[in-house]
């Protein structure tokens, strides 16, 4: 194996024409510079130079190999830069995957003040609910992923293999349009059980929100009948607030839009979700995935507070 300090080394003699010029301008001695040189021409398993008294000549082999030295080693020289900056947070990338009330909340805040900070690190963003956004991490797809799963759940996903950052538990609340009975009689801070809309046309959410909400109805006695379901959480609300049926959501969602027309009521017993940044072992000591879940960390305690 060719070692760089040995390219280095031949370069020097080839410009100086002698081990001991070589040493000067190394800042070595001229034993050192031998001893590498014999080194070096170990490695490659051919002379490199030809000893004629004082004077060094290179060998055919050696011309080839000095003038494959200056690439080589100007190659290395821009790898260790840029891989300096990257240590140093001057430069750098992060792929981030988020579910949708994440992106609207957490994410802006965190990603703001993370280039505020290191404005060379890059940070991409794409959406992807759990357990996608967590495949995507393990396939090497991204860096960072945010993602959630309900307390209790049945079959509730595994991390064990990641690095999780907590970021926040998110409680579920239930979502009424304002005209109806249960939301004029019980105010915006009224409890609110679940069993009470047990009749009630509802409107879910995500595939696993959807799942979560028919989990829990079921365990409060009753199969909830549902007239629409979508992803998009704005078009729940609207759907809610155009008393077209009634909904669960989490708090961080309906934190993410604009609630017309539509009271959101807390529900008890709580149902709640944790909220994680996770990301790979290897990942966690990278400069800008570091960052970029402590900023993650640093947003969610500020949405805890203004709650």
């Amino acid at each position: 194996m060719i070692e760089a300090r040995h390219l280095r080394v031949l370069r020097a003699v080839a410009t100086t024409g002698s081990f001991s010029a070589a040493g000067r301008e190394l800042g070595c001695t001229q034993p050192a510079v031998s001893q590498q040189m014999k080194a070096l021409e170990t490695s490659v398993g051919t002379p490199l130079l030809v000893r004629t008294g004082r004077e060094m000549r290179l060998t055919q082999a050696g011309e080839a190999l000095v003038r494959h030295a200056a690439g080589i080693l100007a190659g290395l020289t821009a790898a260790e830069e840029e891989v300096a900056a990257i240590a140093g947070l001057r430069a750098g990338r992060v792929r981030l995957v988020s579910f949708p009330s994440g992106s609207s909340t957490l994410v802006p805040t965190a990603l703001a003040a993370l280039r505020a900070a290191h404005p060379g690190t890059r940070v991409s963003l794409e959406e992807a609910e759990p357990p996608k956004s967590v495949q995507l991490l393990r396939e090497g797809d991204c860096d960072v992923a945010l993602a959630f799963r309900y307390e209790g759940a049945a079959g509730a996903e595994e991390w064990d293999d990641l690095v999780v950052r907590p970021l926040l538990t998110d409680r579920l609340v239930a979502l009424l349009p304002e005209e109806h009975r249960l939301a004029r009689t019980g105010g915006q801070a009224a409890a609110l059980a679940i069993g009470d809309l047990a009749g009630e046309p509802w409107i879910a959410g995500c595939p696993r929100c959807r799942g979560q909400l028919v989990e829990v109805c079921e365990g409060a006695g009753f199969t909830p009948r549902i007239d629409f379901a979508t992803d998009d959480y704005p078009a729940v609300v609207g759907l809610v607030g155009a008393g077209l049926g009634v909904a669960v959501l989490p708090q961080l969602a309906v934190e993410s839009v604009r609630p017309r027309g539509a009271r959101t009521l807390a529900l008890e017993p709580a149902v709640r979700r944790e909220i994680v940044a996770l990301t790979l072992p290897d990942l966690a000591q990278v400069p800008a995935v570091r960052a970029t879940l402590d900023e993650l960390a640093r947003a969610a305690s500020g949405q805890s507070a203004a709650r």
